[in-house]
């Protein structure tokens, strides 16, 4: 375990048990359906392809980076499209892969920007939900587990752009991010 993680929170092998389960349960409810599944850049990137290697449909997949935090801890409220969807979204039913919804702003941004490019459907997939935190109405459709309201890094997510590449989620003790 890496010296700055307070404690893991979800292993290694329990995430892939959850990208598998989630897969699972993408694949039945999409079969039939024309997917793109778009992941929510930097932070989605494992989860994003882990999943998708279960999912057992032909899809097509793309990505769009927004940014509302910075190098802080908590949002700053002003979301920020650094890389937008590139692909035409008519007739597709989008599925967007996110690592954590956390206040839901950055999400609901993303959705309702979406929204206006005629998919048949958008759903989202979350790794972690973080419901204490919730400030705007927005929920996901597939969860793979809730997390308490601390700061989690690993498997993508991130302080000041480290930890991402910690293959387990944990709790980052408070004096690595307490005093910047």
């Amino acid at each position: 375990m890496n010296k700055d993680i307070e404690k893991i929170l979800v292993t290694e092998q329990e995430l892939n048990i959850i990208a598998k389960k989630l897969a699972k349960q993408i694949t039945e409810d999409y079969a039939g359906k024309k997917l793109l599944i778009v992941g929510v850049l930097k932070g989605s990137i494992y989860f994003f392809t882990d999943l998708s290697r279960y999912i057992e449909l032909p899809c097509n997949i793309d990505f769009i980076q927004a940014s509302s935090y910075g190098a802080g801890t908590t949002t700053s409220g002003t979301i920020k499209i650094i890389k937008d969807i590139s692909d035409d979204l008519s007739g597709f039913d989008v599925l967007l892969v996110e690592d954590i919804l956390d206040t839901g702003r950055t999400l609901k941004h993303i959705k309702d920007m979406i929204a206006k490019r005629n998919p048949n459907s958008i759903a989202v997939v979350t790794l972690l939900d973080k419901p204490a935190r919730r400030e705007v109405d927005i929920y996901a459709d597939y969860i793979g587990v809730d997390v308490p309201n601390a700061f989690v890094v690993g498997y993508g997510l991130d302080y000041n752009q480290y930890y991402r590449n910690l293959p387990y989620i944990g709790i980052l003790k408070e004096e690595v991010y307490k005093n910047n």
